[in-house]
């Protein structure tokens, strides 16, 4: 929890708030950014950061009150505790990078007005403290609503008021106020805007006829802000870049403002939020109102060669809800399925699970009804069982290896482990057996199934381990990226992460390795030992396609998260989603499957776009068959080229070409290719992007000497996760790219070994 140590009220509908935050006070630099968060129910609001005291340990906003979020954040008096703050995030300004000679050859001139004057200060106090002094121009409409007068006179060379009544100081605008000061004489080398996008656009084009170079901050655009969401994507020159990974301060001359407005409106205006509000009339209903199919009452198996069904929720009903689809098996019905265990000597299934779990002992004991047992033989390589029961790939791994399965259908492994998980869940039963504490630290980056697994294997073995995690929320990918009708939030994820804290896992959240702090920071400051990076992959990828900037467009990331983590289904949250009467997901992986479902329930027909054949669907095919059930459409063989969109910059359609199979390519599967001439269009209101993702590059970029991929992924030794840096180790999507949950576990798994063994030495 975060304090309010001072609030200020700046005019009627603007505060300023100072936070006590000595970590992100300690790290903060001009022209970065925070989120905030307050309650349970809140939004991320993301908000440029205005003033920093290190010794004090404070750091300080200012917002407008212009959405729920923000009127509520407003009600907040000194002393009241912020429930989240992170940072801080983006890029610092550009100039903090100069050298005192380089800085005395600037001719600085700032431009801004509104909410957006505030973060002007601390970069031209900055500037100040290096021995450069630089002209300040504040706007507004009239002279009570300038703000940061009296803090600005103090810091900048020439301060200049600029009020379009003409109340006080220029009668004009700043662009006109900038023009009639160049007129005068005054020169300048390098121009600052940061305030309304309109704004900003007029300063671009006005410093572009003068010939003077012009930065921008678009931190107007940003929504979560930790580079996950891709939902501040914006067009620079040629190139589409995040402004809260890539930014917020972008070339002017390069900068997109039409694409950038519209963008602006899809979640940060009134206007917007009342669309989505329109768009969304769907209100899907939190309680499952359906009955389970009668369960097996039988002892007996009566055929071998069969599994025991499993009982689901029926799909017209399931559609218009979000919880769990699948009930899993009762006690009597577990107990028949283990029976099809053939308790194989040399037991193939082991082999092929990624964390090597003893899956002919688990049954047997299970078999005789010692549920128990049969979890604590799991836990002894599984700490995340309920999890992986639900969403990892069996029928690729144990089940696909399972002896049985060669001639009849294979035993039902995952749904086994989920029972055996969900009943000692259920029953309080905690599996805890440590090692003698060693008072040696070890830091461990993310808090999904990597970290997790690490986390607790390393904590067993008597390690202080720390958990830090950048989101509000733990769990990582298991809270943000999975629905909650795949996977609970509250019945599972939370108490499987309650397990691992039981073994003296400590969690910070809200921190921001690679901002707040960095790795050898970590290392040198806080004493930890060895840490293990297991921060997953969270940045979208995109297609790049004409279009593709619409409002409308989302990745899957952003989508699942503010449905996932923000729980924007339900209208006691304050999140908004943007979802329309018909959406298209473009790809055909389990994310994309998510997406697609999620959209559905949210109250939209729900398309599939895919450029191969059902064949080569990556998802795992019992979420395909749920998504037909419940009514997906799936459009194969069938490609983007272009998003259309109105003349507001709205989606209407995605123009798509039909494509054919080729040869295969690297990947072994066959290459598609376009069909002349048969281009088409599906109408939509809706887009969603699930491509893939790649690792966030902040860590790589602020951790010396650790060697990555081309693409992004750490390089990590297969067996053990040791990276190019002694004593760092990483594992799961950061090394890999977006892979399995159970792929993640056994990496942390191996990681944690290797690290004891490193420590041991």
């Amino acid at each position: 929890m975060y304090k309010i140590v001072r609030k200020e009220i700046l005019h009627a509908n603007m505060y300023q708030y100072d936070i006590l935050a000595p970590r992100l006070a300690e790290s903060a630099l001009p022209g970065q950014f925070v989120i905030v968060k307050h309650g349970e129910y809140g939004e991320r609001v993301p908000l440029t950061i205005t003033d920093y005291d290190r010794e004090a340990g404070t750091v300080s906003i200012v917002f407008q009150t212009l959405g729920d979020s923000t009127q509520k954040l407003a009600k907040l008096e000194e002393g009241d505790l912020l429930s989240d703050f992170v940072g801080p995030l983006g890029n610092p300004t550009d100039l903090a990078e100069l050298s005192d000679e380089e800085l005395k050859e600037k001719k600085i001139l700032f431009l801004c007005g509104g909410v957006g004057t505030a973060p002007v200060y601390p970069q031209v106090k900055y500037l100040k403290s290096r021995g450069c002094e630089a002209d300040v121009i504040i706007g507004a409409r009239n002279k009570d609503l300038i703000i940061y007068e009296d803090h600005m006179r103090s810091v900048a060379g020439n301060l200049y008021l600029a009020t379009d009544d003409g109340s006080t100081g220029f009668h004009g605008n700043v662009v006109a106020c900038m023009k009639d000061l160049i007129a005068q004489g005054k020169e300048y080398n390098h121009i600052v805007a940061i305030g309304p996008m309109i704004m900003m656009k007029f300063a671009t084009l006005a410093a572009k006829e003068l010939g003077i170079p012009i930065v921008v901050s678009l931190n107007s655009i940003m929504v979560d802000g930790t580079g996950m969401c891709g939902a501040c994507r914006v067009t620079i020159g040629d190139e589409v870049k995040f402004t809260c990974v890539d930014g917020p301060e972008f070339d002017g001359y390069l900068v997109d403002f039409d694409n950038a407005m519209q963008r602006q409106t899809m979640y940060k205006t009134e206007e917007g939020r009342k669309l989505i509000r329109e768009m969304d009339k769907a209100h899907p209903n939190p309680d499952c109102t359906c009955k389970a199919e009668e369960s097996v009452e039988t002892t007996e198996l009566t055929d071998k060669t069969k599994r025991i069904p499993v009982r689901e929720q029926d799909p017209a009903i399931r559609a218009t809800n979000f919880e769990e689809v699948c009930y899993g098996y009762s006690k009597t019905e577990a107990m028949l399925e283990a029976q099809r265990c053939l308790d194989c000597k040399v037991p193939r299934c082991v082999q092929a699970c990624p964390v090597h779990i003893n899956i002919p002992g688990f049954i047997q004991a299970l078999k005789h009804g010692n549920i128990e047992e049969a979890g604590r033989i799991i836990a002894q390589q599984s700490a995340l069982p309920a999890i992986c029961g639900r969403v990892c790939p069996q029928e690729e791994q144990c089940e696909g290896a399972c002896v049985m399965g060669i001639r009849n259908e294979a035993v039902a492994i995952g749904k086994l482990e989920r029972f055996v998980a969900d009943t000692n869940l259920q029953n309080g039963v905690v599996f805890g057996e440590k090692e003698p504490a060693k008072g040696i630290k070890v830091a461990v980056i993310g808090s999904g199934p990597a970290g997790l697994s690490c986390a607790g294997d390393l904590a067993k073995k008597g390690y202080d381990v720390t958990v830090f995690e950048s989101l509000h929320k733990l769990g990582g990918v298991l809270a943000y990226g999975i629905p909650e009708f795949r996977l609970p939030k509250d019945r599972i994820v939370n108490k499987e992460v309650e397990n691992i804290k039981n073994l003296g896992v400590k969690f910070e959240t809200d921190v921001i390795i690679g901002r707040t702090v960095t790795i050898d920071e970590l290392m040198d400051k806080e004493n930890f030992k060895a840490v293990f990076i297991g921060s997953g992959a969270g940045l979208p990828k995109f297609m790049h396609i004409p279009g593709e900037s619409s409002n409308g467009v989302l990745s899957a990331n952003e989508f699942l998260t503010r449905a996932n983590l923000m729980k924007s289904y339900d209208d006691s949250y304050d999140t908004p989603i943007a979802i329309g009467k018909v959406c298209v997901t473009v790809g055909a992986g389990n994310v994309a499957m998510d997406a697609a479902r999620t959209a559905l329930r949210l109250g939209s027909e729900s398309k599939i776009v895919y450029r191969r054949s059902e064949e080569e669907i990556p998802a795992r095919a019992e979420e395909v068959h749920h998504a037909k059930e419940e009514g997906v459409e799936f459009n194969l063989l069938t490609n983007p080229i272009e998003i259309l969109h109105d003349d507001k910059g709205w989606v209407t359609g995605v123009k798509c070409i039909k494509m054919e199979l080729g040869e295969p390519d690297a990947s072994g599967r066959r290459r598609p290719q376009e069909i002349a001439g048969s281009e088409f269009v599906i109408p939509c209101d809706t887009v969603i992007m699930s491509l893939g993702t790649n690792p966030n590059p902040l860590i790589r970029s602020t951790t010396k000497g650790l060697e990555t991929q081309s693409w992004g992924g750490i390089i990590a030794e297969e067996h053990t996760g040791a990276t190019s840096r002694p004593g760092v180790f990483a594992g799961g999507d950061a090394v890999t790219g977006a892979a399995t949950v159970i792929l993640a576990m056994g990496a942390g798994k191996q990681a944690a070994t290797a690290i004891d063994e490193y420590l041991s030495k």
